[in-house]
C-alpha cells in the first residue's frame, strides 16, 4: 500500500522596517504611511518581524498601522532598535512579542494638535484630544495590563523608558540579546546616574596608581595613610 504524504512548505519569516516619521502622506519620500506599510505587509504571509526606529508622527496613521498588525494572521514580533516614541510606541503595542534593544528608548505622552479659532473651536479641539488620548490608552492597557489612571499619569508626565523600564512596566516583553554561544548578562539596573558608584570607581583607580605595597617602610606608612583617606572618601555618602 502506497501512501502519498502531502508536504507542506514552511513559509520563511519576513522582516519589515518601520524607520522614520509616521504620516498619512509622504512629502519627502522618507515618511512611513499606512499605504506603504500595507503594501509591504500584504506582500507575503507567515510570521513577521517589524523593526521600529521612529520618533512618532500622525496618531491616526499610527492607529491604522496598529490595526493592520493586530489583524495580521501570523505572529508579529516587534523589535525596537532605536526609539519608539509617541505614535510609534502605539504601533509597538501590536506585537505578539515586543523586544527592546539594551540601548533603545520608548516614550509615551499626550497627543498634541494645532488649533485656531474662537472659544468654541478651542473647546472642540480639547475634547478631540481627550478622545484621542483615551484611544491611545486602550492600546497601552491591552499590552501592559496597567490601570488607565496610571497610564494617563505616565502620558501626562511624558515618560521616557530605557529597555529595563519598558520591560518592568509591561510595554515590552524582553531585552534583545546577542546570538552567541556564551550567554551575555544584561544589566538589570534601570538608567540611573549613581554619583557614589562613579566616586568609588575613581577612588579605586587612584588607589591602584599609588602602588600601596612598597618595600620602604617610611613610604609604606605614607601610602597606608593615603589609603585610609581614600577609603574614608569612598565610604562617605
Amino acid at each position: 500500500m502506497v501512501t502519498n504524504q502531502e508536504t507542506m512548505e514552511q513559509t520563511p519569516e519576513r522582516t519589515l522596517f518601520l524607520n522614520g516619521t509616521i504620516a498619512e502622506e509622504s512629502w519627502f519620500d522618507d515618511e512611513v504611511t499606512p499605504q506603504l506599510f500595507r503594501d509591504e505587509l500584504n506582500a507575503g504571509n507567515g510570521d513577521i518581524t517589524v523593526w521600529i526606529n521612529s520618533p512618532g508622527g500622525d496618531c491616526i496613521a499610527a492607529a491604522q498601522i496598529y490595526n493592520m498588525l493586530m489583524e495580521y494572521k501570523g505572529n508579529v514580533t516587534i523589535k525596537i532598535d532605536g526609539i519608539a516614541a509617541s505614535a510609534a510606541s502605539v504601533i509597538a503595542m501590536a506585537g505578539t512579542k515586543v523586544l527592546v534593544s539594551p540601548v533603545s528608548m520608548m516614550m509615551i505622552h499626550n497627543p498634541m494638535t494645532v488649533a485656531m479659532g474662537n472659544t468654541n473651536e478651542m473647546q472642540k479641539a480639547i475634547a478631540m484630544l481627550d478622545e484621542v488620548k483615551e484611544s491611545i490608552v486602550n492600546a497601552y492597557e491591552i499590552k501592559t495590563g496597567m490601570s488607565r489612571a496610571k497610564i494617563s499619569h505616565l502620558m501626562d508626565a511624558e515618560t521616557w523608558m530605557d529597555a529595563n523600564s519598558a520591560v518592568e512596566m509591561g510595554f515590552a516583553d524582553e531585552i534583545l540579546q546577542r546570538s552567541v554561544t556564551d550567554e551575555v548578562e544584561i544589566p538589570t539596573v534601570s538608567m540611573v546616574y549613581s554619583q557614589a558608584a562613579v566616586t568609588n570607581s575613581l577612588m579605586d583607580k587612584i588607589a591602584a596608581k599609588c602602588k600601596i605595597e612598597l618595600k620602604i617602610e617610611v613610604t609604606k606608612t605614607k601610602a597606608d595613610s593615603l589609603m585610609d583617606r581614600l577609603n574614608l572618601l569612598k565610604n562617605w555618602r
